[in-house]
Parts: C-alpha cells; sequence; structure tokens
C-alpha cells in the first residue's frame, strides 16, 4: 500500500479526532507515504473550515495530494457510475483517486466503495 486516500468519512473521523486515524497519519507521514483527498470528498465535509484545524493542516502538509474533479477523472468517474449503475459521485471519485494511486480507502461506509470496486481496500473508521 502506498498510502491512503480518505472519502468523506474518513475526513469526519480525523476532524473528530479519532486517535486510530491520526496514527494511521502520522505513520503515513513518517514512511514518506501519500495521503489522497478527493476535492469531491473534502467538499462533503468542510462546514466551517476555522473550526476544523485537523482537516486544513491535512490538506496542506506537503505529503497530502489535492485532486480535483477534472476533465479526466469526471470522465473515469461517471464511466465507473454507469459500470455499476449507481449515481454518487463521491464515492466514485474516491474509487477512481484510490485505484490511481494504489492506495486503500480510509472510510466508514466500506460497503458502497465496495460496491464500486469488489477489491478495493479499505480501512474502516
Amino acid at each position: 500500500m502506498s498510502g491512503l486516500t480518505f472519502d468523506a468519512g474518513g475526513l469526519i473521523a480525523l476532524d473528530r479526532g479519532d486517535r486510530r486515524v491520526l496514527a494511521l497519519v502520522a505513520r503515513a507521514a513518517q514512511r514518506g507515504a501519500r495521503l489522497t483527498v478527493p476535492a469531491t470528498a473534502l467538499a462533503q465535509v468542510v462546514r466551517q473550515p476555522a473550526r476544523q484545524a485537523r482537516v486544513a493542516r491535512l490538506i496542506r502538509q506537503a505529503g497530502t495530494d489535492l485532486v480535483a474533479l477534472d476533465g479526466p477523472d469526471a470522465t473515469a468517474t461517471g464511466l465507473l457510475l454507469a459500470a455499476r449503475d449507481t449515481s454518487d459521485i463521491v464515492d466514485a471519485h474516491v474509487v477512481v483517486c484510490a485505484q490511481r494511486a494504489g492506495q486503500a480507502v480510509l472510510t466508514s461506509d466500506p460497503d458502497d466503495l465496495r460496491r464500486l470496486d469488489p477489491r478495493l481496500q479499505v480501512v474502516i473508521v
């Protein structure tokens, strides 16, 4: 595993100070592993940026990639949704980002993600 991709549940757990998530982020930093935050998942979570210091710190650190939903990712996301006959753009974008990075997804809801990719590695928080 080359790092972790966050879905909204993973970001919420981080924001709430979940010790396991904090430890995973610290371990990734120590190992030089990349962390991926799809911008779509970030949009689901950000409500009061001034009070969400942990999330803000995560997206600012050098080892974090904040991934926009650009044209190529939008196409890949749409194709994945069509192939799995589902409609959650955020979940599909998270899966696309995790697949490309070869990362497990930090999530509180693995079922929707596994519906999109049954082989996807998940870390449940």
